[in-house]
């Protein structure tokens, strides 16, 4: 992935906004329904087209529950699928009634009873952007819609341009479909008092430059659709980091919705998701399963110090005070009571530390400042510095406040970072490593002691006591160790590594701690006869490992059904004689979708998917058994399944064995390798040779790797 910002935004940071179009104030949308930036709820990321009325009930009923209501979460948003796919005779949409029986209004009652609001999809095409032509749009129907939705009691409407004539397709084309839907609203809460926020989802397809949407929608999309990986999520940033001058009260850039808690990133990447969001006064539209996330995802989603800097009233988006051309940043947004919110960002893939200063995030002079971690919700003092040491695709926030006298009483800022330990170190290495703490404060760090924590197994040999008397202000030290890896225990390990620092001062006598937390991940590399291939989006990259009998696959894919031909597979060329077995257990799933298969695959050739023949899989899904797939007609895609039901829960681990006998293939499960149970016999007549046979996984998840753990894998 590049590191260089778009041209725009290299340019903002030289030449004066006025130069480039984009001085003052940008001319709001005057509703005033989005005096800061909407926060809520949308079912895409996590369900597709899934959305039914017991989701949104619950979602909502979650959100309740779960604090997000009160953090200042309140939109619960339908995205498309909601609707029947033709409009009834009076030219209305219609809920589909087996996803919504009670109807859209019945669903705004419950939602609203709640303390929410509720909002709905629509597009201003023909047919909305959902696979297979979509529903009904809106081009011809803005008023009868929008009147509909008022009807409803709908508050929020996101609004897509898919599906346009092709005449349509041009920049004021573009903007005329989403000035009538304005108008029309407009003219709908006139008549019925219901208020609508509306979100401009054009992304840029005709050329509509964002400049345009201010004057238009509440918040409008600034790129393509975001995806649960790292790589996208920072190619987003690098566009709508440019367009600060565009931001304000009713009228916000919008990233995209929050991939928090969807699995494709680390936490350490979801925290800088999530803070760089609430740097850039983005709308903060959650995307993940609220009924079921994790304790670590709602931490980041309730983030109240986070929250309030992104619906900070001042409405003014975070600027790079950093060019972040090298991958590190440092973004400054200016907050109301005066102070700055600063987020410290190392989109590398290495650790680093990054320092600002207040006079770069554009503070007077002071006698020194207060630094309050937005993620410990800690107080320090600086002396005018501000540093840190972050682990890859880690980030650090903090609201940054001039004080009015020295800050006597407060402990100073000490950051703490682990150097020289990196991805690829092998079992038994011995690894020089240095622990560094830097004091930002004006006054001494008194007697820091540094805790380093290793993973099982590994040793640390310290080169001198791990006890530091004092850091000066503005001051360093180090403390050199040597570490012992330890071989790794399963395959494609990652690790974690951390040190924390406590230490004193001289007024106060409270400890207080820096900390530093880093995953490391482990090569165990597939060793020969055994091969590797993916077949998966550029976007991602797939990840094998071997320790012994055991394999690991991490790989995306839409799917292996039909055209949606991709996977990560280890494989024997040609293992796969005339006659012959296979079998494996597949020991872990990591189930990114009902649908996400890992099991046997055979091919004639598996290095090229979408048309090499003689294809079938056996494979266990999270929630739809075991399917066995095959290529029926010799075209090299597979078109027939047989599916089967374990009698205990159908997930991992599973034995798997697929017999072939010429052109026939018999697949089969069993809970202990013993007794086995036949899903089906099938022909598959362009097996005519040997072919290749492994081991695979597709995540169901075009852009987002799943990892898959198999062992006892044999082919006689």
């Amino acid at each position: 992935m590049s590191r260089r910002l778009p041209v725009l935004l290299a340019l903002s940071l030289l030449v004066p906004a006025a130069l480039l179009g984009l001085s003052g104030p940008a001319a709001a949308l005057d509703n005033g329904l989005a005096s800061t930036p909407p926060m809520g709820w949308n079912d895409w990321n996590a369900f597709g087209c899934g959305v039914d009325e017991q989701l949104v009930e619950q979602t909502a009923d979650a959100m309740v529950s779960s604090g997000m209501r009160d953090a200042g979460y309140r939109y619960v948003n339908i995205d498309d699928c909601w609707a029947l796919p033709n409009r009834d005779a009076a030219g209305e949409l219609v809920p589909d009634p087996a996803k919504f029986p009670h109807g859209i209004a019945a669903l705004a009652d419950h939602v609203h009873a709640r303390g929410l609001k509720l909002g709905i999809y629509q597009d201003a095409g023909v047919h909305t952007c959902s696979k297979g032509g979509g529903f009904s749009g809106s081009l011809g129907h803005e008023r009868q819609d929008a009147m509909r939705f008022a009807a409803w009691h709908v508050d929020y409407i996101k609004y897509d341009d898919c599906n346009v004539p092709a005449d349509g397709q041009n920049v004021d084309s573009s903007i005329a479909r989403y000035v009538a839907m304005r108008d029309a609203l407009a003219e709908a809460t006139a008549a019925t008092g219901q208020t609508i926020v509306f979100s401009v989802c054009e992304k840029g397809d005709y050329g509509v430059p964002n400049s345009a949407w201010p004057g238009i929608g509440n918040l409008w999309r600034t790129t393509y659709d975001i995806h649960d990986n790292y790589g996208r999520m920072v190619w987003i940033l690098h566009q709508n980091v440019a367009l600060a001058d565009l931001a304000g009260p009713n009228r916000w850039n919008d990233p995209d919705m929050l991939e928090v808690g969807n699995g494709g990133m680390t936490d350490v990447e979801y925290r800088s998701h999530f803070a760089l969001w609430a740097e850039m006064a983005a709308p903060l539209i959650a995307g993940t399963d609220l009924r079921t996330m994790s304790p670590a995802t709602r931490e980041i989603l309730t983030n109240r110090d986070l929250i309030a800097v992104d619906q900070d009233p001042l409405g003014a988006q975070g600027r790079p005070v950093t060019d972040g051309a090298d991958g590190h940043w440092a973004l400054s947004k200016p907050l109301a009571d005066g102070s700055r919110a600063v987020t410290l960002f190392n989109e590398t893939d290495a650790p680093a530390t990054i320092s600002t200063t207040a006079a770069q995030l554009g503070l007077a002079p002071s006698v020194d400042y207060q630094l309050r971690d937005l993620w410990t919700h800690t107080t320090t003092e600086s002396a005018g510095t501000i540093t840190d040491t972050l682990p890859a695709h880690g980030s650090a926030s903090y609201r940054v406040t001039p004080s009015r006298w020295p800050s006597v009483g407060t402990p100073p800022h000490v950051a703490v970072g682990l150097t020289g330990v990196t991805d690829g170190i092998a079992g038994g290495t011995t690894v020089p490593a240095t622990v560094t703490l830097v004091n930002d404060g004006r006054l001494p760090a008194l007697f820091a002691t540094v805790d380093l924590r290793l993973p099982d197994g590994w040793a640390a040999q310290p080169q001198q006591p791990a006890v530091v008397p004092a850091i000066p202000p503005g001051g360093s030290r180090t403390l050199a160790y040597q570490l012992v890896a330890a071989a790794p225990a399963a395959p494609l390990p990652t690790e974690r590594l951390g040190v924390t620092a406590a230490y004193h001062g001289v007024f106060w006598t409270r400890t207080n701690t820096a900390t530093f937390t880093q995953e490391v991940r482990r090569p165990t590399p597939v060793q020969p006869p055994y091969r590797t291939f993916a077949a998966v989006d550029p976007s991602v990259t797939a990840r094998f490992g071997q320790l012994g009998g055991r394999f690991a696959i991490e790989a995306a894919g839409s799917d292996v059904s039909g055209a949606n031909d991709q996977y990560g597979t280890v494989y024997l060329a040609k293992g796969a004689a005339q006659q012959g077995v296979a079998t494996v257990r597949v020991a872990a799933q990591q189930a990114r979708n009902a649908a996400t298969k890992s099991g046997l695959v055979v091919r004639a050739d598996l290095t090229r998917p979408g048309s090499s023949p003689g294809y079938v899989t056996l494979a266990v899904t999270p929630a739809k058994g075991v399917q066995l797939q095959w290529d029926a007609d010799g075209n090299g895609q597979l078109d027939s399944v047989a599916s089967a039901t374990p009698p205990w829960s159908p997930s991992t681990p599973i034995w798997l064995r697929l017999t072939r006998n010429g052109t026939s293939f018999t697949g089969q499960y069993s809970a202990d390798g013993g007794t086995w149970t036949t899903v089906a016999a099938i022909t598959v007549p362009a097996a005519t040779g040997s072919e290749d046979v492994g081991v695979f996984t597709t995540s169901h998840s075009k852009y987002v790797n799943g990892r898959s753990d198999f062992d006892s894998f044999t082919v006689d």
